[in-house]
């Protein structure tokens, strides 16, 4: 009962909220909420946040037009405060250059999660036309932040980054629904779970079954904690025979990484980490049969420098195949001025021979190119690389090929975080995600990007391997458990077996349907309830 107060006070002071409070509420709530991301993973702080979605919602009924503009107002609130704490590693990268972009640091700071605030507020809105008198709202909420979330991750090539389906990614029982629903059927299971407490302050006299939402939503969180913790149980751990992995972590600093004068000391580094023994009775790089360098690996284009290739070459033993990221030219005559480049992944043997080639193809905005290339570079802005007229894209995602191994689906940087891009009609045995998140420092931003990997794993039940330049490298099992790692901020190198793949998901065979049916039967749900109301 005593917490039942606490919620009626806090619920009260939310409704009756006006003006700037209710936008500090708003940016509260939405800054609290960051808690339930990684590293912190402290989901349960949504049983308190979620609701004050749901109080702010009920509170713009007193505004003009049925409350919808005030509700994307609130949402707007909500969002913003989300995204600068959840986003804020971003900034890192504009001090990488602090002579050339320190100060744009702000606008991404704040301008991103501004911009990003957008989605939250339209998810706020749509909820409130769809808002339903009594328990039903909640659903009404879960289906128009869905809705809002995959916009978010669509629209103008998409950044579904801290989507809230990740707050039911831990613990690893959680996860396990990801191989169900995907990251959108979570998406709407948080907020639907998280939010139904919000309904425990309404009017005992008009809503006599106000315990039925917050009772569901605890039963789903149990049966969906139990479904995880059984499947777990019931994966068996297994590898690929004969394949063994050596991952580098280097740890280079970016103003190193492009500079074309450190070429030398990068490949003494690459070189000599790659070979080092890792325990009694290793025998350094003789010990895998694939070793896997990170993105971008390198401050030339790789098979334009033959003493490079050589080196790589000499490196590596016969039967060993070498995984690596690197820049790749466009092929154009001889001669001819290279302005543009391929962000890649190459497969090489152990006589520096090109196995298999991968192009990135969803490209970072303002990262890897600028809206408008053109336009923008006559008006004096460049993109973080600096690489005039910016990366070419890939024309599609093809698997790679290795030796001795299954076939890769090769995943270079945040392509690991657009779910709907990595299901393939034609199944692979693993998927490698090839990264450079030095960019962003020490912060929580690689830590974000492991686990959002993580969730591509469990969706579609193949193991990710990982290499990052400066960290967190991992192996990752089907089932989303890291068999092996590398801390962030430290260069090493880890020597792992190859999990093998689990059967495919329910995910991998249907994708977005699951989801699709769930929120259509809450879709039915809300506007049951709707009807009714009106009638009432």
């Amino acid at each position: 009962m005593k917490l039942l107060r606490i919620y009626g006070n806090l619920g009260s002071s939310v409704l009756l909220a006006w003006g700037w409070k209710r936008a500090l509420i708003a940016l509260i709530a939405g800054a609290v909420s960051v808690l339930a991301m990684a590293p912190f993973n402290a989901w349960p702080v949504l049983f308190i946040t979620f609701p004050v979605m749901v109080w702010l919602i009920d509170g713009a009924g007193a505004g003009k037009w049925n409350g919808v503009p005030a509700a994307a107002w609130a949402g707007w609130w909500f969002g913003f405060g989300y995204f600068v704490p959840g986003l804020y590693w971003i900034g890192y990268a504009f001090l990488v250059d602090a002579d050339t972009f320190a100060w744009l640091l702000p606008v991404a700071v704040c301008g991103l999660p501004a911009y990003l605030a957008l989605f939250t507020a339209l998810g706020f809105a749509l909820a409130r036309l769809l808002w339903t008198r009594d328990s039903a709202r909640v659903l009404a909420l879960a289906i128009s932040l869905t809705a809002s979330e995959w916009l978010r991750g669509h629209l103008f090539t998409g950044f579904p980054w801290n989507a809230f389906g990740y707050a039911l990614t831990q613990p690893l029982a959680l996860a396990q629904n990801a191989s169900v629903f995907g990251l959108w059927g979570l998406t709407f299971l948080s907020v639907a779970i998280f939010a139904s407490p919000a309904v425990l302050i309404d009017d005992r006299a008009k809503s006599d079954r106000r315990w039925l939402a917050p009772v569901a939503g605890l039963l789903a969180l149990v049966l969906m904690t139990a479904f995880g913790a059984l499947r777990l149980a019931a994966s068996t751990p297994a590898s690929v025979a004969g394949v063994k992995l050596r991952i580098m972590q280097p740890n280079l600093q970016q103003d190193v990484r492009f500079n074309y004068a450190a070429k030398a000391q990068v490949m003494r580094k690459y070189l000599a980490l790659s070979d080092r023994a890792t325990g009694p009775g290793s025998t350094g790089v003789r010990d895998a049969t694939i070793l896997i360098w990170p993105e971008s690996a390198f401050p030339f284009f790789l098979t334009r420098e033959a003493d490079a290739m050589a080196q790589i070459a000499e490196l590596l033993p016969r039967g060993t195949v070498l995984i690596t990221g690197s820049v790749r030219a466009p092929d154009v005559p001889p001669g001819t001025r290279i302005t543009r480049a391929y962000n890649s992944i190459y497969v090489i043997d152990h006589e520096g021979s090109v196995l298999s080639v991968y192009d990135k193809l969803h490209l970072v905005p303002f990262g890897e190119f600028l809206p408008f290339q053109n336009v923008m570079e006559k008006l004096g802005f460049e993109q973080l690389t600096k690489l005039r007229g910016g990366f070419i894209a890939g024309d599609r995602r093809r698997a790679l090929e290795v030796e001795r191994a299954p076939s890769a689906l090769p995943l270079i940087c945040y392509e690991a975080v657009f779910p709907d891009e990595i299901a393939r009609d034609d199944r692979v045995g693993w998927m490698i995600n090839l990264t450079n998140d030095a960019w962003f420092g020490i912060s929580t931003g690689p830590y974000q990007h492991l686990q959002q990997t993580r969730v591509r794993a469990i969706e579609q039940g193949l193991p990710v391997v990982r290499a990052a330049n400066s960290g967190i490298s991992a192996v990752i099992d089907p089932y989303g458990r890291i068999t092996a790692q590398l801390a962030l901020g430290v260069e090493g190198v880890v020597d792992s077996l190859l999990p093998a793949a689990a059967g495919p998901t329910i995910y991998g065979r249907f994708g977005d349907i699951p989801a699709q049916i769930t929120i259509a039967v809450a879709l039915i749900i809300v506007l049951r309830r709707r009807v009714a109301n009106t009638h009432r």
